[in-house]
């Protein structure tokens, strides 16, 4: 489980890589710096009050938990007598908030995508903490931590379908965070689009990719990190995590396949940012099912997920919003296809003999999570979106936006750019990074 931990840990600093070769080379630090900035305040709020308001006893209205009741971690990690306090899987309770605490840090820098090369640094690391706050907390404890969500669709099952046999009982499937971590976060990234607005150049002069060999090495780090991602969620070290496993390999296999399929009929080639892409998109259709399906239905989902997020990539150009690094393609897209489309092929411990049995009754569970979760991210975010708007102010202004967001907010560059010489520049001048310092006009300094 530590080492699942880490594996998920690595995957933020991977999705910095990821976003940044996606971007243009004068916002590629600042994209980067979102995700380590997320990173750090994350972190923190989860350890003083995430876990609390994730899993704590003291449910309030089943949708968060209260936020005092573990308060910084005090007594979850040793009690009175000094022995580490056990956890609800059977080892020390700490393991168990350490992995967590890095599923919370993924599922909001993921969000930032939307934003690339446009909004303040300062807005960006308020709004990390208050929707870790606001939505992620509520979120895992209304699908995890035994809140409302769990126990609502039981309810809806024995409703709809009658309290006989096991019908009544069919419950959520959400083995890893499809609808805690990619719906939500892919929901908040369409609201975020909408509300900050788009880039001035957005759609007739898009940035393009930078540095395609960084988002590819970005990706594959995403990859091995999912490992942890998927395979951590079994809680052991057993069949189901090995299960994960190979499934989360066959649908970002399958995922990447389709992905560069409907390129090379639409666009005639395929391309290394869609088979980055594309995987992504798979690891993101299986992260709901991976306990729930077999390597062979793993395939049919992950490809069925590819194909679905490349198309979705395209619905920013044909309704005009500007989901810069395309989270709502990949992560609403694919996270909404993973956590209905697993009611297609669930099967109990992931064999095909033992059927789950439940057909209609899983779809309409599956679909009523996946909406509820979209709402309930989508109305949370839009109400920090517009208070952070009218305090902080969400853009840069638009000279910071045209010479580059780098300069602007971090007061460096990622390269060395022909037009700036540091000729006769003393060392007491340079920035720590070594980059040139600012020049009193920044319209003078040429790419």
């Amino acid at each position: 489980m530590l080492m699942s931990a880490s594996l998920v840990l690595l995957m933020t600093p991977a999705l910095a890589l990821f976003y940044g070769g996606m971007s243009s080379r004068r916002s590629v630090l600042n994209i980067m710096m979102m995700s380590f900035g997320t990173l750090g305040v994350v972190s923190v709020v989860y350890i003083l009050w995430g876990w609390s308001m994730s899993y704590g006893s003291q449910s309030i209205g089943g949708v968060v938990a209260s936020p005092f009741e573990m308060f910084g971690l005090l007594r979850q990690i040793v009690d009175d007598n000094g022995n580490y306090v056990d956890g609800a899987s059977g080892y020390a309770n700490v393991i168990d908030i350490g992995f967590q605490l890095t599923f919370a840090v993924i599922s909001t820098a993921l969000i930032s995508g939307a934003l690339a090369e446009r909004v303040k640094f300062s807005t960006w690391l308020i709004f990390s903490g208050a929707w870790a706050t606001l939505v992620y907390f509520p979120l895992a404890h209304m699908v995890w931590g035994g809140g409302w969500l769990s126990h609502s669709t039981q309810s809806i099952s024995a409703l709809l379908f009658g309290t006989t046999g096991g019908e009544a009982n069919v419950v959520p499937i959400d083995f890893a965070g499809g609808v805690v971590v990619h719906i939500s976060a892919g929901a908040a990234a369409l609201v975020l689009a909408l509300v900050v607005g788009k880039r001035h150049s957005f759609p007739k002069s898009p940035s393009r990719p930078h540095n395609l060999p960084l988002t590819m090495l970005g990706a594959a780090l995403l990859w091995f990190g999912w490992f942890g991602f998927n395979g951590g969620s079994a809680f052991a070290a057993d069949g189901l995590a090995g299960l994960a496993w190979i499934n989360t390999t066959a649908a970002a296999a399958a995922a990447m396949l389709g992905w560069m399929l409907i390129e090379a009929i639409r666009d005639k080639a395929a391309t290394s940012l869609g088979a980055a892409s594309g995987l992504v998109a798979g690891l993101v259709t299986i992260t709901p099912a991976a306990g729930a399906l077999n390597p062979l239905t793993s395939l049919m989902l992950g490809l069925i997920g590819g194909i679905l997020a490349c198309l979705g990539v395209g619905l920013k150009y044909k309704f005009g919003f500007d989901d810069s690094l395309d989270v709502v393609g990949v992560h609403l897209v694919a996270g909404l296809w993973g956590t209905v489309g697993v009611a297609f092929f669930a099967t109990d411990g992931g064999m095909l003999t033992d059927d789950f049995g439940y057909g209609f009754q899983l779809l309409i569970i599956q679909t009523v999570i996946a909406v509820i979760a979209m709402i309930f991210s989508a109305a949370m975010t839009f109400i920090i979106a517009i208070a952070l708007r009218a305090t902080m102010g969400w853009r840069v202004d638009r000279e910071a936006e045209a010479t580059g967001i780098d300069l602007a907010q971090h007061r460096e560059t990622a390269y060395e750019t022909a037009g700036v010489s540091t000729f006769g520049t003393s060392s007491a001048t340079m920035g720590r990074s070594g980059t040139a310092p600012i020049l009193p006009s920044r319209t003078d300094i040429k790419e």
